[in-house]
């Protein structure tokens, strides 16, 4: 089942995100955080989402603050931090728990993915990443440590843009 057809989600300013404005597109999902240091990959991020969103490719930032408090902010702090620090212009979506009892039910679906190195379940870090498939499949996982251009990730989002 498509992660677009049963999963909810709001905007990071409010009012639904409806994911299935993304069915017929690759998205790449990222928990994001404002204070980490890996904070620096949304400029990658931006960039990967720029070089492909004529070909059907977006980015798709999830904020989240279970990592060591490493995204306090309000939604407009979010917002302001992302757009005047890394000129970020892909979507992002409200702020939500990617581990543990509250886990939002989109990560409840991603977290059933293996990344290379064979791990499922709880997501480790801040800027892990999940690759979905235009028919709304997870198909990739790649560790926080894994750079937004790195040849791995590229080629992901390569093999899945839409025909």
């Amino acid at each position: 089942m498509s992660v677009y057809d049963a999963v909810e989600i709001d905007r990071l300013q409010g009012g639904p995100a409806d994911l299935s404005q993304y069915e017929g597109k690759a998205v790449l999902i990222v928990n994001v955080a404002s204070k980490c240091g890996l904070t620096p990959q949304y400029a990658g991020l931006e960039k990967l989402h720029e070089r492909y969103a004529e070909r059907g490719f977006t980015v798709l930032g999830v904020p989240c603050n279970q990592f060591m408090g490493q995204e306090p902010g309000s939604a407009e702090e979010i917002a302001e931090f992302c757009s005047a620090t890394y000129g970020v212009t892909f979507p992002m979506t409200e702020k939500v728990d990617v581990n543990g009892a509250g886990r939002h039910p989109l990560y409840a679906r991603l977290t059933e993915l293996a990344d290379g190195e064979g791990h499922t379940g709880d997501i480790r870090w801040n800027f892990e990443k999940f690759l979905v498939d235009p028919d709304g499949n997870a198909v990739a996982r790649f560790s926080p440590q894994t750079e937004p251009d790195a040849p791995e990730l590229i080629a992901a989002v390569e093999a899945h843009l839409p025909r």
